[in-house]
């Protein structure tokens, strides 16, 4: 997860927004469509038990790249004067990301525009579909392999 954040800091990502609105539109959709995927199987490898699965290797870092995925939004639409009022640096739009994923919104930095209003929703929806449900399989099997491992061995 350290080399994501680093990554998002570090990467050239300036290329996007208003100077390539159809390859951002197209690159947002695509990451968070895969990484709703990759989740959505681990949930359901989770609830059918599959031998060999490693969710809490696997569902950490992939919410971490959606909330990187939709920072990175942020922060290219934060280059369309009018779109968000308050974010002027990744780590502004990182922080709203996280603001409105905790659902505490301040209100020190707003979406004013469709485009802005229309991911500050799609964000909303992802967290109560796809990111829920990631956490809530993952404490339900580290709560079984906690149970499982504290079972007493019967003797031979």
């Amino acid at each position: 997860m350290t080399v994501m954040v680093t990554a998002y800091f570090l990467l050239p990502l300036d290329r996007l927004g208003p100077r390539r609105p159809v390859l951002s539109w197209l690159l947002f959709g695509l990451a968070l469509g895969l990484i709703a995927l990759l989740l959505l199987r681990q949930v359901v490898h989770v609830l059918l038990s599959v031998p060999g699965v490693r969710p809490g290797m696997v569902i950490p870092p992939l919410m971490c790249l959606s909330i990187l995925v939709f920072a990175t939004a942020y922060q290219s639409l934060a280059q369309h004067p009018g779109e968000l009022d308050g974010i002027a640096t990744r780590l502004d739009a990182l922080y709203f990301t996280l603001v409105s994923l905790a659902t505490i919104g301040y209100g020190d930095i707003t979406p004013r525009g469709q485009a802005a209003r229309l991911v500050t929703i799609l964000q909303i929806l992802y967290t109560f579909v796809f990111l829920t449900a990631a956490a809530t399989s993952l404490t339900r099997y580290l709560r079984d392999e906690l149970r499982r491992r504290e079972k007493p061995r019967r003797p031979g």
